[in-house]
């Protein structure tokens, strides 16, 4: 296929990269200068060091050129950048072809998920889906196995990418339940700031696999809300996306717990990190969707406290281990 991945982070990059091995593929950046380096150097300095390119990937800072022609559009920004994106791509004088998107978040201000913003800015019948799942960028950029979900309503169209993009490296599994996949992709970010913390304060492994669990509880109580099914929830980009984030080393999102558990504040935290970490922004409107919905999030919330409210990383996590005993299923012990 002929592709153009539009977003030059390190997510842009290694999927590029890996999609290059067998596609005709176009990177696309927003940075001239920084698509410049790439070119010049054949590798992305600034996120994928190590990662250099093949020598079918093209760059290009245009996005005319980058789009004009595509088979398919894949969208990797962080969630800031999906509309934006969108509205340039909508003024091209070009005809848009099938876009995916790979953002996981919730959309700042709004609460909207990504595939609500792509339905505000282009029209109901073009074909979209996302691409969620357990994998990390660099991983992925090094040929490592792994295994991700297309999703989308539209299931054949999902059935179609799947098939195409699929490689013994990069496995693509098809999904048609766009709800469930979008909400465990942005959820788990925020399971992993908590679970961060709680292994940067040395609470064990048996800590670490509460609050993945009972995250997970979290985060299928709120797809389900949301018209998700459950199932989504114990696949790649539920269960799956969960444990990778909240457990390996390359997690960003858990980077920020780890670095919250030293005391320091979330504004030099973000600076030491250098990349986004949709968890902080996702946070606060998972939980303000939470209390509209009246889904209990207990972990988010004290996430929240520890992000907006400077509450003390110790009391936070102590508090959700030391709450009142319930059912596992939900409700208050009698």
């Amino acid at each position: 296929m002929k592709l153009a991945i539009l977003g030059a982070g390190a997510w842009g990059t290694a999927l590029a990269i890996a999609f290059s091995r067998h596609h005709q593929v176009t990177l696309w950046g927003r940075d001239p200068a920084q698509i410049q380096q790439m070119a010049d150097e054949r590798v992305n300095r600034r996120y994928l060091a190590d990662c250099p390119f093949p020598d079918a990937l093209n760059v290009s800072a245009d996005l005319a050129e980058a789009a004009d022609g595509a088979e398919l559009l894949l969208i990797v920004t962080p969630m800031s950048g999906l509309r934006p994106t969108l509205r340039a791509l909508t003024a091209l004088d070009i005809a848009l072809p099938p876009i995916l998107w790979a953002c996981k978040g919730f959309e700042s201000g709004s609460s909207l998920l990504p595939h609500q913003v792509v339905a505000e800015e282009l029209p109901s019948d073009h074909r979209c889906g996302v691409l969620s799942g357990p994998s990390f960028a660099r991983e992925v950029a090094q040929d490592l196995p792994s295994a991700v979900t297309i999703a989308s309503d539209d299931a054949e169209f999902a059935a179609y990418v799947a098939r195409e993009l699929h490689s013994p490296r990069l496995r693509l599994y098809a999904n048609n339940d766009l709800v469930g996949v979008e909400v465990g992709g942005a959820v788990k970010n925020v399971m992993a700031i908590a679970t961060g913390v709680a292994d940067g304060l040395h609470f064990g492994l048996n800590a670490r696999a509460a609050l993945i669990t009972r995250g997970l509880a979290e985060i299928t109580r709120l797809g389900v809300a949301l018209g998700a099914s459950q199932q989504t929830m114990m696949g790649l980009s539920g269960m799956g996306d969960l444990i990778l984030t909240c457990t390996g080393e390359l997690s960003r999102n858990r980077q920020v717990g780890l670095k919250l558990a030293e005391g320091k504040p979330l504004e030099q935290v973000l600076q030491e990190l250098g990349h986004v970490a949709e968890g902080v922004a996702t946070a606060r409107e998972v939980l303000t969707m939470a209390e509209r919905l009246q889904v209990d999030m207990p972990i988010t919330a004290a996430v929240c406290g520890l992000l907006y409210q400077g509450n003390d990383p110790q009391q936070v996590v102590d508090g959700l281990l030391g709450r009142s005993p319930k059912s596992e299923s939900g409700g208050a012990l009698d």
